[in-house]
């Protein structure tokens, strides 16, 4: 008995670090899933090949993503995406004072003859 106790405890800590490292996989793997289902047009997202760029459109069916990269549209899975970041841009309406403006008028047919 006293030689089997500390494979016993050995036995209970790679039990205990299995099930906490399982836990964890399975707790990043809901969040990777929450991103991809959440994502929605006009979100900025970073590829697993570092293309950033904005969703453009999203296709259910062929899980596949629009992505618009400067007015360039590319097609790319789901899997693909690593970083969703949601767009936040709020148009501020602030109040912009003109300018003095002032006129010169320029005569293009007053030429000077010599």
């Amino acid at each position: 008995m006293a030689q089997s106790l500390p494979m016993l405890f050995m036995l209970v800590a790679l039990v205990a670090m299995w099930f906490f490292m399982s836990r964890s996989q399975k707790k990043q793997q809901q969040e990777r899933k929450n991103l991809l289902e959440n994502m929605k047009a006009g979100d900025n997202v970073v590829t697993i090949g570092g293309l950033h760029g904005v969703i453009s459109e999203i296709n259910t069916e062929k899980s596949t993503v629009i992505i618009d990269c400067e007015g360039i549209f590319l097609e790319f899975d789901r899997s693909a995406i690593r970083t969703v970041t949601p767009n936040t841009t709020t148009s501020t309406v602030t109040d912009i004072e003109p300018a003095d403006v002032t006129e010169e008028v320029i005569d293009v047919n007053d030429e000077t003859k010599e």
